[in-house]
Order: C-alpha cells, then sequence, then structure tokens
C-alpha cells in the first residue's frame, strides 16, 4: 500500500474532497466542447457587438476663474449701513465667486435647455447614431428623424404633443455627454465633451464656454444697471450733501464694474489649455468589452456543464462526502 492510500484511509475527509475535485475535473473535460463552444459563441457575439458601437471623440478644455476686480467701496459704504446691502455690495469682502456661480448654472437645466435651443443642437443629440468620416457628415436614424421634411418621426416617450423632443430628453441626453470636475487645489476646472463627430465634439465645446462667458456677463451688467437705478433714485429723494456723496461714489464704482464686464468677453472663464479637434476615439473601448463578454461565456459555460452533470446524478453534490 503506497503512502498516498495510507493517508487517504487514515483521513476519509481529505479522500473525499480529492475525489470531488477529480469528478469535478473529469466532468469539465468530458464537457469540453459544450464549454468551447459556448465560449465561441460569446466572443463572436463580443466582436460584432463591439464592431456595431459608434465611435465617439471626446474634446476638453481647461478652465480658468477669470479674476474680477472690486471696488474698495467699504470706507464709504460703511457709513450707509443697511444701504449697502440694498445697493448689491458685500461689506464684509465675503462674496460667492462668479465662477462657482458660473459653474452651477452651467449644469443647470434651463441654461442647457437654452444652450441646445439657441444652437439648434435637437437633431444632433437625439436622432445622429454615427458619423462618416470619409465626408465628415452625422448619419441621422431615419426612424427617428426625417431630414428630408425636417420633422421628428419616433413615436418615443419623449416626444411631446407638438411631436419635438421634450425639454427634459434635450437637457438628459447633452447632460450624459458633459462632463465637469474641478481641481480642489489648483482651482483649474476641466470640461469635456464626447461625441460621435470629433469636430462637433470642440465645436460644443466651444461655443458651450462662450455661452457660460456671455450669460454671466449679461447677468453681471443687468446687476449693475439695477444698482445704478436704485443708487439714482435714492439721489433723488434725499437732499443730504453728504449722502450724495456717498451714493456718487458708489455708482462711480459701478460704473467702472459695468465697463469692465462689457470688456471682458471671457467674463467668467479663460481657457488655460484650449479644446483641440480629438484624433483618437474615446469610446468603445473594444478589446476590454471582448475580453469581457468572452470570460463571461467562459464562466457561465463551466456553470451549465456542472449544473448538468449533477442534476443527472441524484445524491451526489459538490459538498464534502463526510
Amino acid at each position: 500500500m503506497t503512502e498516498l492510500e495510507q493517508k487517504n484511509l487514515s483521513n476519509p475527509q481529505y479522500s473525499g474532497v480529492e475525489t470531488d475535485l477529480r469528478e469535478l475535473l473529469e466532468t469539465l473535460w468530458a464537457g469540453k466542447i459544450k464549454i468551447i463552444v459556448i465560449t465561441a459563441i460569446f466572443a463572436i457575439a463580443s466582436v460584432t457587438y463591439s464592431l456595431s458601437v459608434s465611435n465617439e471623440y471626446r474634446a476638453t478644455t481647461t478652465l480658468v476663474a477669470a479674476q474680477q476686480e472690486s471696488g474698495a467701496l467699504s470706507g464709504a459704504l460703511g457709513q450707509l449701513g443697511g444701504l449697502a446691502s440694498l445697493a448689491g455690495v458685500n461689506l464684509d469682502g465675503v462674496e460667492t465667486s462668479e465662477a462657482r456661480v458660473a459653474q452651477e448654472i452651467m449644469q443647470s437645466w434651463s441654461f442647457i435647455e437654452g444652450f441646445i435651443k439657441s444652437n439648434n443642437l435637437a437633431v444632433e443629440l437625439l436622432a445622429a447614431e454615427s458619423w462618416d468620416k470619409a465626408s465628415n457628415k452625422l448619419i441621422i436614424d431615419k426612424d427617428i428623424y426625417d431630414s428630408e421634411s425636417k420633422k421628428w418621426v419616433s413615436d418615443e416617450k419623449w416626444v411631446s404633443e407638438d411631436g419635438s423632443p421634450s425639454s427634459w430628453t434635450l437637457f438628459k441626453a447633452f447632460s450624459k455627454r458633459l462632463v465637469m470636475s474641478e481641481d480642489k487645489i489648483s482651482g483649474l476646472l476641466s470640461v469635456t465633451i464626447e461625441y460621435y463627430s470629433p469636430h462637433l465634439a470642440k465645436q460644443w465645446l466651444d461655443l458651450y464656454v462662450t455661452a457660460i462667458n456671455s450669460h454671466m456677463q449679461k447677468r453681471q451688467v443687468s446687476k449693475v444697471n439695477n444698482n445704478i437705478e436704485y443708487l439714482q433714485a435714492q439721489i433723488e429723494k434725499t437732499s443730504i450733501a453728504k449722502m450724495q456723496e456717498v451714493f456718487y461714489t458708489i455708482i462711480e464704482e459701478q460704473i467702472k464694474k459695468k465697463m469692465l464686464a462689457e470688456a471682458s468677453p471671457d467674463y467668467a472663464f479663460v481657457a488655460v489649455s484650449p479644446s483641440m479637434v480629438p484624433e483618437e476615439r474615446s469610446k468603445p473601448q473594444r478589446a476590454l468589452i471582448c475580453i469581457l463578454v468572452t470570460l463571461l461565456g467562459g464562466m457561465l459555460s463551466v456553470l451549465l456543464v456542472l449544473s448538468m452533470h449533477y442534476v443527472r446524478r441524484p445524491g451526489l453534490t459538490l459538498t464534502k462526502q463526510n
């Protein structure tokens, strides 16, 4: 009797484990054809699927907050107390950064909806299915949008009563292609737009940055104009020369702010790293898709072979024998 046989006799539990392992390997070897065929089917399906997915390209720009100058009005406004807050000026020097406000506006539903409408991006967002590199044209899904009649023909739930896409649908479609990330240390803001066409990805990104700068510029000018109107009304109401002098000082600073805003096209953000037309696709990652799906097919085929074997043999399980 060999040493291994003596060990098996002295340790029945060890013998049972060895028997189960041998049976497991024999089962897998007997079902190797099924495993190979199923794995091959998954591999072919993964290749077919990955090739059917349209390429997408990622355009990226890095922005930094534009430094806005503020007038030193604390001395003058300190004489008016609560009037300072009514004039729209913060005496404590604690103001919400224009860039921070701009970041929130950039991701808001209303701003993105306005951006899509002003640039007529609805068809490209929802009906495009790929991009033809040779002709540099988008391929539009005819089941969603008829390019000849210029009408939406889809009966999807996102289509509104008049046949056009709903505002919420457009917002969600654009948001999926937009990625914003801020470096907390440097304060740099990275903005990315991903799309089928690399040229349109860059174009949309440039238009998007221009749109937020223009929006924040108009917002500041409108706020300053309201401040000036309010201050002018207060001057007419008071006959105290000292207060009038303070009002005129505030108006002077507000006019400077207005001139600065109107002269600054990059009012909220300045591009540190301008966007470029991407040359390499960002997705799909075809190799990764093929590897993962093939592995999944291999695991499922092994489970199938084992399940079929032990289901056909009542009383036998993969548990250790006692």
